[in-house]
């Protein structure tokens, strides 16, 4: 028992932190992501039987690539009689054992990247893509994407489902695009980059705020797709996620409690990563074909170049959000600008902004208008509203840190 229980303490581990790569690599093989998928699970768990009496081996990532692509045959021969099988299926396992032939040791770096291109294939509906590709690459649950998307769980469960369909019916190429093909997809990649992003910096559910196994895959990603198509909104994006990673240290304490911007300490925040961001910026500004990414990221740095949260020029964020809500007239955004404009202005003048949002029906489900709301009615001293207002943030939030901030300034206001 012993020496079993670290064995499949490694395969946990190893599963957390390379099985979206292990099933990028047996979808582009299989060009199947349900095959892939079951053939993945089917590896772990050959691995969990094996490795205890026969030990890990030394590559076992590869291990786990060939042996899902031997039970990815191994399903295809259930599916179909030998003697009965298909031309298409034939030439699949042809194609499939020739892969396992190969040394052990193939690069599979890029094999999230072309799955990501794959699931923002034009002939995928958008409103499909990116979802698709959280879910597939990522590993994001359905709930968690539908959170995402401000959704319900079974919507995003179709829209997945459906997206998986069409890359198996259309025969979708699991390939990096031509550079001629590339800015048709640009969006919904950067998109799910960002996301992808979101997701690592801000966990919408568990105990930490932050996943820096997403973040660094994010950052990971968009410095992949930046060789192949110097956009200025890459960089825009590069930089955004460098300036908010730069502070990700200083966001929770050692207990995982939240830590806000304004009480960081600053001397702590990466200035080699706030340097990168802001030469990406400069670079992006200059090519005057900059968006959505690169003003965001001017907003970071506005906030990077603050020695103190007292000398944040919140004159210079709420002009940059004014820019933003032209580009990208979100509900979001909106509430964004609204925080800042209370600390330009005062906390009556965000919260009129807020309660307009909420008043037509918008953010309603979403806890950070709730909480960002109740900080601003606790400023101006309305407290019974503030209760009410962060009683329905944590009503909303399934994230254990913001569960823990919000109970404390429900806790200070009571005793008040």
């Amino acid at each position: 028992m012993q020496m079993i229980e670290p064995v499949h303490q490694q395969i946990e581990q190893i599963f957390h932190e390379a099985s979206r790569q292990i099933f990028a690599s047996l979808a582009r093989t299989l060009r199947d992501l349900d095959l892939a998928e079951d053939a993945m699970q089917e590896a772990f768990a050959s691995a969990a039987a094996q490795w205890p009496g026969e030990g890990v081996p030394e590559n076992p990532v590869a291990w786990l690539i060939t042996t899902g692509r031997f039970k990815a045959i191994d399903t295809i021969r259930r599916r179909e009689k030998l003697q009965q099988i298909s031309t298409e299926i034939a030439e699949r396992m042809q194609q499939v054992a020739g892969a396992n032939a190969s040394h052990a040791a193939t690069d599979i770096k890029d094999d999230r990247l072309r799955l990501i291109f794959t699931c923002c294939h034009p002939a995928i509906d958008l409103k499909v893509q990116v979802p698709l590709t959280l879910r597939e690459v990522c590993g994001l649950t359905t709930d968690e994407i539908a959170r995402a998307f401000l959704t319900t769980p079974a919507t995003m469960a179709q829209r997945i489902v459906r997206g998986k369909a069409k890359i198996r019916d259309a025969a979708i190429p699991f390939v990096i695009p031509d550079l001629s093909e590339l800015p048709e997809r640009l969006d919904s990649v950067l998109s799910v980059i960002y996301l992808i992003f979101n997701e690592g910096y801000s966990a919408s559910s568990g105990d930490s705020i932050t996943r820096a196994d997403l973040s660094s895959e994010a950052i990971r990603l968009c410095r992949l797709v930046l060789p192949l198509m110097e956009d200025a909104e890459v960089m825009g994006l590069l930089a955004l996620m460098l300036l908010h990673e730069s502070r990700r240290e200083t966001r929770q304490t050692p207990d995982g409690d939240i830590v806000l911007l304004e009480d960081q300490d600053r001397s702590r925040w990466d200035r080699d990563l706030i340097a990168e961001g802001q030469r990406l910026i400069e670079r992006s500004l200059a090519s005057r074909r900059f968006g959505f990414y690169t003003i965001q990221a001017a907003i970071s740095a506005v906030h990077a170049d603050a020695v103190t949260a007292n000398d944040t020029d919140w004159d210079q964020i709420v002009s940059l959000y004014d820019v933003l809500f032209r580009i990208e007239p979100t509900s979001v955004i909106q509430l964004n600008r609204a925080v800042a404009v209370a600390m330009r202005d005062g906390a009556e003048s965000g919260l009129t902004i807020i309660q307009t949002i909420l008043d037509r029906g918008d953010l309603l489900g979403y806890s950070l208008a709730h909480s960002a709301r109740g900080e601003l009615l606790r400023r101006v001293g309305r407290t019974a509203d503030a209760i009410e207002a962060f009683e329905t943030a944590m009503a909303l939030t399934e994230q254990a840190s913001e569960k823990r901030f919000l109970q404390e300034k429900l806790r200070k206001l009571r005793a008040f």
